[in-house]
């Protein structure tokens, strides 16, 4: 069974107008599209060179983002998780990510990779990021706000990755330009020209990044030091390691998937601090107390990455719709994030909201789940409580600049005072 958008005229998930609407008008028609039977199919148009155009269901509720997600076998990753969905001989140039495979390949670099977020080693970095929202208040302070992005939400996050894989201090203004490339393309299509234009610019940014880290893996390779990537180049106890291709797709992957979630929830965050003064004011009565709840409300509001892919295996039924091998579902976390079934009054912002935990703002449950979830916990609640601690008058000012994006939910600048 094909579900059309005849049923919603209005809306085209796979166009880029939807997206160019106000935030509001999109949460309103995903209200919609969540109250319909089945999930709807979307046609997608065909771009030369990018594997794309066969269309998706659109999987809106959370009780099916959560269905996929668990059902990895099911719903695929590979070829891969973003849109448009690269040509296949992109991961023989620069190898696979790991957010595009199924296990066992899946669960072995995972395995080598979770070092990086085990309690100990999240507990090592405390003082590291500690020190460096000092530094960025300080800067803050002497320079006098001007965007609450470049200089505050964009800092934390690469700094924090940077110091952890041990990048030197030369090499980051680089690190943070390609990142910023990479993050740039959207996924949503305009036009054959800019599509090509922006996916050769996203091709080179996170060449360059692999390059990077490649030629530092091989250094430390030769003599290790106290960082992760001599740790991921090394073997460890159980003889597992890092390929050279696998550790410059894992540092490409950390950068933007790492430093999206916290930089965005940041931005977003302070942002609703200001328009909700109450929700503000609870917060700062004690810090402690709230900011657990305010970060994982301010997630599941904002939902930072706002989509992923996935490609049906085998026949499989979802809420009376009949999916056939080689199929694709998009999972809306947004969308799953405002479900009222799970979320009463989901439009709602209240950092004391006793369901937040179920959000799929890190991804829903499953071998996908955000690695980086605590550790990007922990930069926004180190970030947040240096910044009310010196600056408690701190607002946001004015109406943030977003991204043009079906995918990354950026804060492009957002003004801001204290």
């Amino acid at each position: 069974m094909t579900v059309t958008t005849a049923v919603a005229p209005d809306i085209d998930l796979a166009d880029l107008s939807f997206w160019r609407r106000p935030p509001r008008e999109r949460h309103e028609a995903f209200a919609r599209l969540r109250q319909l039977e089945h999930p709807v199919f979307f046609e997608e148009r065909r771009v030369p060179l990018l594997r794309s155009g066969r269309g998706f269901y659109a999987l809106v509720r959370h009780s099916d983002v959560v269905e996929a997600s668990r059902n990895a076998k099911v719903f695929s990753s590979e070829p891969a998780v973003t849109s448009p969905e690269p040509p296949g001989w992109v991961k023989h140039v620069f190898g696979e990510s790991m957010v595009n495979m199924d296990d066992p390949r899946h669960a072995r670099l995972r395995r080598i990779v979770s070092r990086a977020f085990s309690p100990k080693m999240l507990a090592n970095l405390q003082g590291d990021i500690e020190k460096a929202a000092t530094r960025i208040v300080d800067d803050v302070i002497a320079e006098g706000p001007r965007d609450f992005v470049t200089q505050v939400a964009a800092r934390l996050p690469i700094h924090v990755i940077c110091d952890m894989m041990g990048i030197p201090d030369d090499m980051r203004a680089k690190v943070h330009e390609h990142v910023d490339v990479s993050t740039a393309y959207t996924g949503v299509r305009p036009s054959l020209a800019r599509s090509v234009r922006m996916a050769g610019q996203n091709m080179l940014a996170l060449a360059a990044l692999q390059r990077m880290v490649i030629k530092l893996g091989r250094e430390r390779s030769e003599s290790p030091q106290g960082d992760l990537v001599s740790a991921l180049v090394t073997a460890n106890v159980d003889g597992e390691r890092l390929t050279w291709r696998e550790l410059g797709s894992f540092f490409a992957l950390l950068l933007v998937a790492g430093n999206e979630t916290a930089r965005n929830t940041m931005a977003h965050g302070v942002k609703l601090l200001t328009d909700n003064p109450e929700q503000r004011e609870l917060l700062l009565s004690d810090f402690d107390a709230h900011i657990g709840g305010a970060i994982e409300e301010m997630v599941r509001y904002v939902s930072p990455i706002m989509q992923f892919r996935r490609t049906v295996t085998e026949d499989y039924d979802l809420r009376g719709l009949h999916l056939k091998p080689g199929d694709k579902v998009v999972l809306f976390y947004g969308s799953a994030n405002r479900d009222e079934t799970v979320f009463p009054d989901p439009d709602r912002f209240d950092i004391t909201r006793t369901e937040v935990k179920q959000h799929v703002g890190f991804g829903g449950p499953g071998p996908h789940f955000c690695l980086g979830a605590n550790l990007a916990r922990q930069e926004i609640r180190t970030m947040y409580r240096e910044l009310f601690t010196r600056l408690p008058g701190l607002r946001a000012q004015g109406e943030p600049e977003l991204l043009l994006s079906n995918f990354d939910n950026s804060v492009r600048s957002q003004g801001f005072t204290f």
